[in-house]
C-alpha cells in the first residue's frame, strides 16, 4: 500500500510540482533578483476615474458630475492632478512607500464595449480578435523564460477552478481553488491513490498533484502567525460576502502563500469579478466603494503573504476596459475605454502616477464619452517583462504581444 500522504510530504512535493530550480533571475544594481510576477485581473471593467480621480483636471467636476468625490476625506491626494479613492488605504500606503505605480489613461487595443471580446484581447495579448492561435500571453511568457538545457518549460499557477485564458497554452499550469467541502483525510487519499495507480496512472498523478497543492497551503496556513488581513466577522476564508471581500482576500492570500515558498511558482494569475457598475455605482459609499474595500484587503493580503519575497515581486492589476466619464441616469457608468493599471511590489519603482493625460473636456474624450487612452497596456507589460523577468525585446514584440514592433515599451518601471 502506498505511504500516507502527510502534510510535510505534500509541502516538500511542491518543489517537484513546479520545478522552479530554473526560476528566472534578473541582474540588477542590488544583485540577482529571484523574480516573481502575479497578474490580478479585475473582470467587468474597473472605473479608473473612481479609483484614481483626476481632481486637478479643470473639467473633472463638470464631466463626472459626482459631488461625492468632492466631499471631505473622500479622496487621498497623490499629486497635483490625481487623488486616490479613500477606500484604498493599503494602496495609498504602498504608494507612499514607493511600492505602487499607477498608470492612467491606459487600454488594450480594443475600442468597442463587449466584455467577452475585451477580455479576450486582454488575456491573449493579440492586436485583434482575428488571430486564431488562442493562447494566453502569460503562458507564452512561461514558455519564453530562460531555463536549463533539457528542462521543460516552467509552470505557472492559476487561483481558479479552471485555467483562465491568460494562462492557457503549452507551458504547464496548475490550478487551485479553496474547497467549500471537507477535505479527504490522508488515509482516504492513500487508498484512492492505490486504486488509481492500478487502474489509471494519469488520474493517480492528477490526484497526487492536487493533494500536494492543498496540503501545502494547509500547512502554510497552520504555520502562519495571526494576521490582520484575514476575513472578519468569524467568516472562513473563501466564503462570500455582499462585497466579495472574503473571496478576494482569501484568493490573494492563497496566491501569496504559494508564491512565497522557495520552490513555489514564480508566475501566477488570479481574477476578481464584480466591476461592471451600471447602476448605483457608489464610488465613495455604495457598491463600488465596497469593491474597492475588498480589493484593498486583497492587496494587504498579498503584501503580507509575499513579504519574504516582496522585494523580488511585481503584482500587475489590470482590467479589460474602463467606464464612461459621465454617470448615466441610474447613477452608474457604462462600458468605456480608458482606465488605470497598477504595478505593485518591492521591485517596482513606485510613488508615481504615469499618465500622458488626455483631458476631460468633451472634445478630448474618446467618441465624446470615454477617457481617451494614451498608453497601450501592452507597452506597460512589455516594460515589466523586459526589466523584471529579463525577456528579450524582440520576442516580446513577436511572440508575447504579436505585431508590437513599433510599440515603444515603457521603461524605468522596475527598481
Amino acid at each position: 500500500m502506498a505511504a500516507s500522504l502527510t502534510r510535510r510530504a505534500a509541502l516538500s512535493g511542491v518543489g517537484t510540482l513546479f520545478a522552479w530550480a530554473y526560476a528566472p533571475r534578473v541582474s540588477s544594481a542590488a544583485g540577482s533578483r529571484d523574480a516573481r510576477l502575479l497578474v490580478l485581473v479585475l473582470r467587468g471593467g474597473l472605473d479608473g476615474l473612481a479609483a484614481v480621480p483626476a481632481v486637478g483636471d479643470p473639467a473633472f467636476d463638470s464631466a463626472r458630475l459626482a459631488p461625492e468625490l468632492r466631499e471631505a476625506n473622500a479622496t487621498l491626494p497623490l499629486d497635483g492632478i490625481f487623488a486616490l479613492n479613500r477606500n484604498l488605504p493599503t494602496l495609498a500606503a504602498m504608494y507612499r512607500a514607493k511600492e505602487a505605480l499607477i498608470v492612467h489613461a491606459v487600454a488594450t487595443p480594443y475600442r468597442d464595449r463587449s466584455h467577452f471580446d475585451a477580455q479576450g484581447l486582454l488575456e491573449t495579448g493579440y492586436p485583434s480578435l482575428a488571430m486564431g492561435n488562442r493562447t494566453g500571453w502569460l503562458n507564452r511568457v512561461l514558455a519564453a523564460l530562460p531555463r536549463g538545457e533539457r528542462l521543460p518549460p516552467p509552470g505557472g499557477l492559476a487561483i481558479s477552478a479552471t485555467i483562465p485564458m491568460i494562462l492557457r497554452g503549452p507551458a504547464p499550469v496548475e490550478t487551485w481553488q479553496k474547497q467549500i467541502f471537507r477535505y479527504a483525510d490522508d488515509d482516504t487519499i492513500s487508498r484512492l491513490l492505490d486504486l488509481y495507480e492500478a487502474k489509471d496512472p494519469a488520474l493517480a498523478e492528477a490526484l497526487r498533484r492536487g493533494a500536494s497543492l492543498d496540503g501545502a497551503l494547509d500547512l502554510a496556513e497552520a504555520l502562519a502567525p495571526e494576521r490582520g488581513d484575514e476575513p472578519e466577522n468569524g467568516m472562513a476564508a473563501g466564503q462570500r460576502t455582499s462585497g466579495g471581500g472574503a473571496d478576494m482576500a482569501s484568493g490573494a492570500a492563497a496566491a501569496a502563500r504559494f508564491m512565497a515558498q522557495p520552490n513555489g511558482p514564480r508566475v501566477a494569475a488570479v481574477s476578481f469579478g464584480g466591476w461592471d457598475t451600471h447602476v448605483d455605482q457608489g464610488s465613495v459609499q455604495g457598491r463600488l466603494a465596497r469593491q474597492f474595500e475588498a480589493l484593498d484587503k486583497a492587496l494587504a493580503a498579498l503584501r503580507t503573504g509575499l513579504q519574504p519575497v516582496w522585494r523580488d515581486t511585481v503584482v500587475a492589476v489590470v482590467t479589460e476596459f474602463g467606464r464612461t466619464v459621465r454617470l448615466n441616469g441610474s447613477r452608474g457608468t457604462d462600458h468605456g475605454v480608458g482606465t488605470i493599471a497598477l504595478l505593485l511590489g518591492g521591485a517596482v519603482r513606485g510613488g508615481r502616477v504615469l499618465a500622458d493625460w488626455p483631458g476631460l473636456r468633451t472634445n478630448q474624450l474618446y467618441e465624446g464619452r470615454d477617457l481617451n487612452p494614451t498608453t497601450d497596456l501592452r507597452a506597460v507589460m512589455q516594460g515589466v517583462l523586459a526589466e523584471h523577468l529579463g525577456l528579450d525585446e524582440r520576442r516580446l514584440a513577436s511572440d508575447i504581444f504579436p505585431e508590437t514592433a513599433q510599440l515603444a515599451r515603457l521603461r524605468g518601471l522596475i527598481g
